[in-house]
């Protein structure tokens, strides 16, 4: 007769371990993995498709000269860059690109938070302040721009009012100075509600206790703003900062509807002398190359503040 032999097992392996079946493919960890993967998969390839992709094309055609009126387009090298290095009109560019961009970022920050600071006070028609200052931001741009095109005219609304006073104003769109200044003055106009909203936020979540402790020390009102509010609310300057300074270099519609330029140059900022290159005069490798120009400074003053972060900010080590 034959006798029933017992399956063999491995030597000091745990009773039914050769046996054992082996674990299912779709674990929760797993499940929970591709249930991320798909959530970000929307923003991942709009960023593949209109950011990197984009950015790589404008790379590429710097390197490359397109006529489209003539339907050429063949490979110059790095005669544009030369271009760029040797362009007697880029050193007042950038000079007027750099004054726009002071001007707006400090005015634009300073007039937001003092606004904040006003609006998070416990007074009455704060509400209905808060919605004036941001309406401008939900206007239409090119809207919000023509209508100060005619306030700003020679003979027009702001004029009108300071000859009532006895002032004679300048022509504000057509004076080099007065131009400049009237481009930052709409441009902060429409924009500042929204970062007095972001500030307001910012100051509404400073625990009262501390100016409270603060007033019992002694200390005033402005020891308590510059020692309490102003590191609780640093991540939101930070924040606002980095918003402003990228959106000040990309300013074009109030430009172009403006001063066109003009006069002389003098509000000729670096995205109007990219859409002057490309196409107005149909150069478009040259613009590729000013667009490069422009992603690379944006790029440098965003790191600078990002690691300026590490010695005024709070909380940050």
């Amino acid at each position: 007769m034959k006798t029933l032999e017992r399956p063999r097992t491995t030597a000091g392996a745990p009773p039914g371990a050769g046996t054992r079946t082996g674990r299912p493919f779709w674990t929760s960890r797993r499940r929970d993995q591709l249930a991320g993967y798909l959530f970000i998969t929307p923003q991942l390839v709009g960023s593949v498709l209109f950011v990197l992709t984009p950015l790589v094309l404008v790379v590429w055609y710097s390197f490359h000269e397109w006529n489209v009126l003539a339907g050429s387009f063949h490979g110059v090298g790095t005669d544009n860059y030369d271009k760029l290095l040797d362009d007697p009109k880029l050193p007042g560019v950038l000079k007027a690109t750099a004054s726009f961009s002071a001007g707006l970022v400090v005015l634009n920050l300073s007039l937001a938070l003092a606004l904040a600071v006003l609006l998070n006070q416990k007074l009455r028609g704060s509400v209905v302040f808060r919605t004036l200052f941001f309406s401008p931001v939900v206007v239409s741009l090119v809207a919000w721009t023509i209508v100060w095109g005619f306030l700003l005219q020679k003979n027009g609304g702001i004029n009108a009012g300071l000859d009532l006073i006895g002032v004679q104003g300048p022509n504000w769109l057509r004076d080099e100075t007065a131009s400049m200044i009237s481009v930052i003055v709409v441009q902060v106009f429409k924009n500042v509600g929204l970062n007095m909203v972001l500030f307001l936020a910012a100051l509404q979540g400073v625990p009262h206790e501390l100016y409270e402790a603060a007033t019992v020390d002694g200390a005033g009102r402005w020891r308590q703003f510059r020692r309490i509010t102003v590191p609780l609310i640093s991540p939101t300057i930070l924040l606002t900062s980095i918003i402003t300074v990228v959106g000040s270099l990309q300013v074009f519609a109030q430009i172009a509807v403006l001063t066109q330029g003009g006069p002389a140059g003098s509000t000729t900022v670096l995205v109007y002398y990219l859409y002057q290159q490309a196409f107005q005069f149909h150069h478009f490798g040259y613009g590729a190359t000013l667009s490069v120009l422009l992603f690379l400074i944006v790029l440098v003053l965003t790191v600078i503040q990002w690691q300026m972060r590490k010695k005024w900010v709070f909380h940050e080590s």
